[in-house]
C-alpha cells in the first residue's frame, strides 16, 4: 500500500505519470482485449454529476478524464442487479486499475464528494478472465466492464458487468469518500449550482420518502 500510495500522490501532483515498480500488478503479459470501460450510475430521479476522474493502472500508466459518461440509471429503492452501459467512448483505460479517484457532484445531496477506490489483486485477475458468452458460445465473454454506482450520503458500489447474470460486486475494493473540508483534489472543482434546488422530476419522486430514499 505504501508504494501506491506514494504513485498516487506523485500521480496527484502531475495529473499523469508512467512506471514500472508497482506492489499490486497482473504480470507481464498484456490483457486479452484492446481496452476495458468504466461506467456510472445512480438511482431513479437521485442524479449525480462526475467532474473530474483520475486513474493509475497496473502498468503505472496514469489518466485524467474531463470528458466523461454522466451517470444514468433507473434503480428504485436498492441496486439493479443488472446495472451498467457496457462500453464508452470516453472512460477506458489499456490495463486494470490500481485506483480510480474522481470528484462527484451529488444533486440530491447539493453536496461535491471526492471518493477513491484501491482495486484488489482479485479484480484485476478476474478482468483478464474469460469464459463463454451465454449469447453465443463461439465468442468468448471477458469481465472488462465496470460499473461504479453513485448514491445518496455519498455510498458508491463497484460492480464488474456479469456476462448476462447478475452485475459482480467487488467487496474486495476498498472505498474512501470525503466531502466538505476534507475535499483535496476535489476542493474548487464542481459544475453544479446547488442553490438552484431540484428539478420536478426530482421533487416529485422524493415526494413523501425519508432520506436517503432507499438503501444502497
Amino acid at each position: 500500500m505504501k508504494t501506491i500510495t506514494s504513485l498516487l500522490s506523485l500521480f496527484l501532483l502531475t495529473g499523469c505519470t508512467s512506471g514500472n515498480a508497482q506492489e499490486q500488478h497482473v504480470g507481464n503479459q498484456a490483457p486479452p482485449w484492446d481496452e476495458w470501460y468504466f461506467t456510472f450510475t445512480t438511482p431513479k430521479a437521485l442524479p449525480a454529476q462526475v467532474t473530474l476522474v483520475k486513474l493509475l493502472d497496473t502498468e503505472g500508466y496514469g489518466y485524467v478524464f474531463r470528458t466523461i459518461d454522466q451517470p444514468q440509471g433507473d434503480s428504485v429503492g436498492k441496486w439493479d442487479t443488472h446495472n451498467g452501459l457496457g462500453s464508452s467512448p470516453f472512460n477506458k483505460a489499456k490495463y486494470p486499475p490500481q485506483m480510480i479517484k474522481f470528484c462527484w457532484d451529488s444533486i440530491i445531496d447539493k453536496k461535491v464528494y471526492e471518493t477513491t477506490l484501491y482495486f484488489s489483486l482479485d479484480t484485476q485477475h478476474k478482468m483478464v478472465s474469460s469464459e463463454p458468452d451465454w449469447s453465443n458460445p463461439k465468442e468468448t465473454y471477458y469481465f472488462r466492464y465496470m460499473v461504479i454506482g453513485l448514491a445518496p450520503e455519498g455510498k458508491v458500489r463497484v460492480w464488474l458487468q456479469n456476462n448476462g447474470n447478475p452485475n459482480l460486486l467487488l467487496t474486495s475494493t476498498q472505498i474512501t469518500t470525503v466531502s466538505g473540508k476534507d475535499l483535496d483534489m476535489c476542493a474548487g472543482v464542481t459544475n453544479s449550482d446547488f442553490s438552484y434546488g431540484y428539478d420536478d422530476d426530482i421533487k416529485e419522486f422524493i415526494k413523501d420518502k425519508k432520506y436517503p430514499y432507499g438503501s444502497w
